[in-house]
């Protein structure tokens, strides 16, 4: 399995640096970055494992398959990962889901938690989803949170990863699988990816930064 993936796949990528525009809006902002996490979601969920059964079509009966554990459980990172949540829930319909609450600490960049609302994880594959891998410490945060609830395995599926953000997740969780749209250049002084999207959550909602 690899562990780290950026997706090539051209309508992501166009779509990706429509997200990153200072033009766009945060109606279409909303849109575009829910349709890329409906269109990630295949890449996000393809190591996962599947069982065989017997499935009785109208006409025979035939070998056919099904997700091992079931849907994955699905846990925004908030507030910026509700951006991609409707779109992957357009795939994993059923998913249970969780939240997270995180915000940043602008002086130490230490993320500092506020909720945390899980379904039960144990055992379970788990997908984490938050449009952001910037310093990795809210990232890391959230996956020492679910890791304590011991699911099989997590996937932490992104829009936009700083190489430092990267390398902070794997140096914490190497086993975790880590997938994104698009790979930038590096973090500026105050920890934001150059040259990014802005503040995923503030273009979501029309807050200011």
């Amino acid at each position: 399995m690899t562990v780290f993936t950026v997706v090539e796949h051209p309508v992501i990528a166009a779509w990706t640096d429509r997200l990153r525009s200072i033009e766009t809006g945060k109606e279409e902002f909303r849109r575009l970055l829910s349709q890329i996490g409906q269109l990630m979601i295949p890449y996000a969920t393809q190591d996962l494992p599947t069982e065989q059964i017997v499935v009785e079509t109208p006409l025979a009966e035939t070998e056919g398959h099904q997700l091992q554990g079931g849907t994955p459980a699905v846990i925004s990172v908030l507030r910026a990962g509700n951006g991609l949540l409707d779109g992957v829930l357009t795939i994993l319909s059923d998913a249970d889901v969780g939240f997270i609450g995180l915000v940043r600490d602008h002086e130490t960049l230490e993320a500092v938690e506020y909720l945390v609302k899980l379904p039960s994880l144990s055992g379970r594959h788990v997908l984490i989803v938050d449009p952001m891998l910037a310093t990795g410490h809210s990232a890391v945060a959230a996956l020492n949170r679910v890791k304590s609830h011991q699911p099989a395995s997590i996937t932490f599926m992104c829009v936009v990863a700083a190489p430092e953000g990267v390398e902070h997740l794997q140096g914490h969780h190497p086993e975790v699988r880590v997938v994104t749209a698009a790979l930038d250049e590096g973090l500026n002084n105050s920890g934001y990816i150059l040259p990014g999207l802005g503040d995923a959550g503030d273009r979501l909602y029309g807050t200011d930064a």
